[in-house]
């Protein structure tokens, strides 16, 4: 896939995120993961507001005396940097408490686009996935905070740190984004973590335009707390559209011909500007 089409296709994804979160029969699996980040905004922000005063002094203090004049700039530096923290930190955190639920979002989304029949999963079956969930998200912990531990040192040192280290942050971020949320799909077909990311890698311009989509809409107030199923939504329509036929085995990878989860190419020959199945609307295109 050239590299205009890997753009193409990522905003189609992420745009296509927007219209699935609205279907019947989607809407109460996205409800919950957004009242759970709205519960954990809540307390990251306390937290933060109550403690980032003590958290810059503590900053500033190793600031060498021979830098006293560039105090100014290291006190932005520092306060860039703690949003940095406290954005991962959410980030993070909401990842581990909504996992259950986005893994049972990616699950719907992918029936209801591939036409399989939506079958109502029990609570026994829904507890008994969260652990391996749960150890997915430490798996994608292990491999990313070294990583932002020592871009988070970077960010302290003079010009480097306040020119190149933020687009190198922003560009890990963006591909983290695409990993934390194709991997609901993936992990719920039990491909492994080293192998998800290794195809992902293999289409990287259109994870990380993917990933710095999410990424911008988590920085605006109030579409930051819908953008998670919003994500998961798109990142599953994705995994659909460009893996789900390579890797998931058996006769069942052959109903991926039947997706409504369209690539931009193919939506343009159709004549239709509502995909639908069963009378019902499943996309907007």
């Amino acid at each position: 896939m050239s590299t205009e089409k890997q753009v193409k296709s990522a905003i189609h994804y992420f745009v296509m995120g927007w219209h699935l979160i609205t279907q019947q029969g989607l809407r109460r699996f996205v409800i919950m993961p957004i009242l759970l980040n709205v519960l954990l905004m809540i307390g990251l922000f306390w937290l933060f507001i109550s403690k980032i005063g003590d958290i810059i002094d503590w900053v500033m203090a190793f600031l060498p005396d021979w830098l006293a004049w560039m105090s100014s700039l290291m006190f932005i530096a520092s306060l860039a940097m703690i949003l940095t923290v406290f954005y991962f930190s959410f980030t993070m955190l909401s990842g581990f408490i909504a996992a259950p639920f986005n893994g049972l979002l990616a699950e719907k989304v992918e029936k209801m686009l591939t036409g399989e029949v939506m079958i109502d999963t029990n609570i026994s079956d829904f507890i008994k996935d969260v652990p391996r969930m749960l150890a997915r998200e430490w798996q994608k912990l292990v491999y990313s905070l070294p990583k932002y531990i020592v871009l988070f040192l970077f960010g302290f040192m003079p010009y480097f740190g306040q020119t190149v280290v933020p687009i190198i942050v922003f560009v890990f971020g963006a591909w983290m984004m695409a990993i934390q949320y194709c991997d609901y799909p993936f992990d719920n077909h039990k491909i492994s973590f080293h192998s998800m990311r290794f195809k992902l890698a293999q289409n990287r311009t259109q994870s990380l335009i993917f990933g710095a989509l999410i990424t911008l809409c988590t920085l605006v107030p109030i579409i930051n707390l819908v953008v998670i199923p919003v994500a998961v939504c798109g990142a599953t329509a994705m995994w659909v559209d460009t893996y789900r036929k390579e890797l998931y085995n058996g006769s069942r990878s052959e109903k991926t011909q039947n997706s409504t989860a369209l690539s931009p190419e193919w939506r343009g020959n159709q004549r239709t500007d509502v995909a639908t199945r069963n009378n019902n609307d499943i996309v907007s295109k």
